[in-house]
C-alpha cells in the first residue's frame, strides 16, 4: 500500500494529511475499546460530538473483545495479553455501573 493510501484528509476540509496509525493487534483492540467507550456514553461520538449510551451495542463490543481474548489465548505476547485483559476488566466494570 502506498503512503498516499495510508493517510486521510484532515478536519474542516483543510486538505491537511494525517498519517494513520500502524495496523497491529494493539491498535485494533484500542479501536474496539474506543467504540465501547462511546457506546457506554463515556466518550463523545466523533461524528456527532455528543455523548449517548447504547448499552446493547456496548455489550456486543465487549463480547467481541472477550471472544478475541479466548481465540487468541496462547498466541499473544505478554503485553498484548495484559492489555486485552485490562481493557476487558475496565469495560466490564463501566458496563455494570451503566446498567444500574
Amino acid at each position: 500500500m502506498t503512503d498516499e493510501k495510508q493517510t486521510k484528509t484532515g478536519s474542516a476540509g483543510t486538505g491537511a494529511r494525517t498519517p494513520l496509525p500502524a495496523i497491529n493487534f494493539a491498535t485494533f483492540i484500542f479501536s474496539l475499546n474506543s467504540s465501547a467507550l462511546v457506546q457506554l456514553g463515556m466518550m463523545e461520538d466523533p461524528i456527532t460530538g455528543e455523548k449517548s449510551e447504547n448499552l446493547p451495542l456496548a455489550k456486543q463490543t465487549i463480547d467481541i473483545l472477550s471472544m478475541l481474548e479466548e481465540k487468541t489465548k496462547g498466541n499473544l505476547d505478554t503485553d498484548e495479553a495484559a492489555m486485552l485483559k485490562n481493557i476487558l476488566y475496565d469495560l466490564r466494570i463501566h458496563y455494570v455501573k451503566a446498567k444500574r
